[in-house]
């Protein structure tokens, strides 16, 4: 499969006309119902069903640990989405996964752990107040956004089940259902997607388990019911619609790192000094920032350097990427 990085907007990345209406429609519509925030005895249960009409979240602002950029809008960040298991085009996640069900929904947590089983939606958030934090997305395909998710910290959810000494990393699995989820009906990676992380990384604070963005119960194109989100790393890394939490001794072999291993390590540290093989790293686009072509410098870490770079002390950065 190749992934190419094109100098203008393919048509597949253009939300159509119809689309737009109807959804700046029902945006007019849920603003206009006063919705009050969901309760926390109702949270789970809004985001397990993922209603059409995105259910108001209870959250904590978290300014500590959130940018003070420019935030891309609600439209940019639902109609421009990667998630493969919707399709490849940028729009398709948005109008392939209307019909995606996300109740009931279970996440089974297994391997070096002192509690594991199968656990559902609501076990997961119910100790977890949630917080919103804005992230910068970067995506190696050298566009990024600035996002604010609602979530709770991973690192808190792994406390509960007592990871072993014998753990060393954490693994992420996707739903696996094409009737779903039309592209794993193509052999365009090996499904289900598969992602990881070392386990210090997994509990950093940075890294997020989200249930939302804007406000809102997450949609469907983002990773409903529940994504992880990792700042500092190139997007492919928050994995999407969890449904499997793994502890292992040995280091996971990820979805894109078996599909081309010299493009996508299994670090995925956003590095502006190590070239993608067929293009630079070096530049971004913000998306709906400017024109097109206008580009604007990669930071190191995607601008979180100081938080993380003391994980990878010692650790050559070009050849483990």
């Amino acid at each position: 499969m190749i992934i190419r990085q094109s100098q203008d907007v393919r048509p597949s990345e253009i939300t159509s006309e119809g689309v737009y209406r109807s959804r700046r429609a029902f945006l007019a519509w849920i603003a206009g119902t006063g919705l009050m925030a969901a309760a926390p005895d109702v949270l789970a249960r809004a985001l397990a069903s993922a209603p059409p009409a995105p259910s108001p979240l209870r959250y904590t602002p978290n300014p500590r640990l959130s940018t003070t950029e420019r935030q891309n809008s609600w439209e940019e960040v639902t109609t421009y989405n990667n998630f493969y298991e919707f399709g490849t085009g940028k729009a398709d996640p948005a109008d392939n996964s209307r019909g995606f069900r996300t109740r009931p929904w279970n996440v089974a947590i297994e391997g070096e752990a002192e509690v594991t089983g199968s656990f559902t939606l609501e076990d997961i958030l119910r100790p977890h107040p949630l917080e919103e934090r804005i992230y910068r997305l970067r995506c190696v395909e050298a566009w990024s956004m600035v996002i604010p998710w609602i979530g709770f910290p991973l690192g808190d959810l792994i406390k509960r089940f007592k990871p072993t000494s014998r753990a060393r990393y954490v693994e992420f699995t996707t739903l696996l259902d094409p009737q779903q989820m039309p592209g794993q009906r193509y052999p365009v990676l090996d499904w289900p997607y598969v992602e990881g992380l070392r386990l210090d990384e997994a509990m950093h604070p940075l890294a997020l388990l989200a249930v939302g963005l804007y406000g809102k119960v997450l949609p469907n194109q983002n990773g409903a019911p529940l994504r992880l989100v990792v700042p500092w790393k190139y997007g492919f890394k928050s994995i999407k619609s969890i449904v499997r939490i793994r502890f292992t001794a040995d280091r996971p072999r990820t979805s894109w790192e078996k599909a081309l291993p010299r493009e996508y390590g299994f670090y995925a540290n956003v590095n502006p000094g190590v070239d993608h093989p067929r293009w630079s790293q070096k530049r971004e686009r913000r998306i709906g920032s400017g024109a097109f072509w206008d580009r604007q410098p990669t930071q190191m870490f995607n601008g979180y350097a100081d938080q993380v770079a003391s994980l990878y002390g010692g650790l050559d950065l070009a050849r483990n990427f």
